[in-house]
């Protein structure tokens, strides 16, 4: 519980209104109550005002006549982000290792880990300073776990892979499954060993149910402050970029190189072995099969520049009306023929 103005001054925002009213709650434009605050761009400012929040948290814009108590900063969603955080303190986990843990041999731990029941660690195994590993974790032989990681339930990080600092794993990923290499000899189909592993930068991101394989031989890398989303799939020897965002299911073929802060979009993805530069965006369901240079913004099936693919939508939402006008020019063709002597 604290003041409008209070909260002001934890975003460092100006206030606007009543600076005494008591908020016990941050929450979205529809759920908001007379004790909560949220917050609102354009355009959804006229939403805001006819919501039951108490407060808003909104850009300096939308400052002049607003009615409602306010909060003014230039970034309202970092600010609603920080208020999300203090209303709602991360779960206590305390240090420590849980008795029905598995603990190979070799294995290096920081300070104030823990570790909860049925974590399964191999050998060999380095863990840093303040990780917090949940149940049901498997950690495979000579992997390297970096400093404040946080790893759900059910996660598996197979053999000498590596993960940087601060990274968070969400439940039953699978980080360094074995990459789909064979060789098709007289229509049978023979295993590539797969012997390389997967290498996780710092601040990385990566959701529930997300698969992502050993490289043949070297690595697959994830590079720094990348966000991967659910149910992605990250092929082998797969390379992706800083600070980059994958939507759920997206699927990179294998060898892939991807650029600094790309964005695919849902169930986008691209064609193994191509060059993807930097900040270029795929629209949802689109997919490149060849090189894309940097700054590219592209949609469709081959992708293609996202204008060229709004003209072809266009055209092609005209097609039945041609069609029907190419049957009556038709049948007008054929009575005229049937009126010749």
């Amino acid at each position: 519980m604290r003041t409008l103005q209070e909260l002001a001054d934890v975003v460092g925002g100006n206030l606007q209104g009543d600076g005494s009213l008591i908020i016990e709650g941050v929450t979205n434009l529809d759920d908001a109550g007379a004790r909560q605050i949220t917050f609102a761009v354009p355009p959804h400012l006229e939403k805001a005002v006819r919501s039951s929040a108490g407060a808003v948290i909104i850009p300096p814009e939308a400052a002049s006549n607003f009615p409602k108590p306010a909060i003014i900063v230039e970034n309202p969603r970092v600010a609603f982000m920080t208020l999300l955080e203090l209303f709602t303190p991360k779960p206590v986990i305390e240090p420590g290792i849980h008795s029905s843990a598995v603990i190979g041999k070799n294995v290096s731990m920081g300070k104030n880990v823990a570790i909860l029941p049925h974590v399964v660690i191999a050998d060999d195994v380095v863990i840093g300073d303040n990780a917090i590993i949940y149940p049901h974790v498997y950690i495979g032989q000579g992997v390297k776990i970096g400093r404040s990681v946080l790893i759900y339930p059910s996660v598996t990080i197979r053999e000498f892979c590596q993960i940087g600092h601060d990274v968070i794993i969400h439940a039953n990923t699978v980080i360094g499954s074995d990459g789909f290499g064979f060789v098709t000899v007289k229509g049978k189909h023979e295993k590539v060993p797969q012997v390389g592993n997967v290498v996780i930068g710092n601040r990385v991101e990566i959701g529930a149910n997300v698969g992502i394989d050993r490289a043949t031989t070297g690595s697959t890398i994830v590079k720094d402050g990348t966000k991967i989303d659910n149910l992605v799939h990250l092929a082998h020897n797969v390379v992706i970029g800083e600070d980059c965002f994958l939507c759920a299911q997206v699927g990179i073929a294998g060898s892939a190189q991807i650029g600094n802060q790309v964005i695919f979009a849902g169930q986008s993805g691209c064609n193994g072995h191509i060059t993807v530069g930097d900040n270029c965006i795929f629209a949802a369901r689109s997919a490149p099969i060849k090189d894309v240079p940097a700054g590219s913004f592209q949609a469709g099936f081959p992708a293609r520049s996202h204008r060229e693919w709004l003209k072809v939508e266009a055209a092609l939402s005209k097609v039945p009306d041609l069609l029907k006008k190419v049957k009556q020019l038709e049948k007008q063709l054929h009575d005229l023929e049937n009126r010749l002597p």
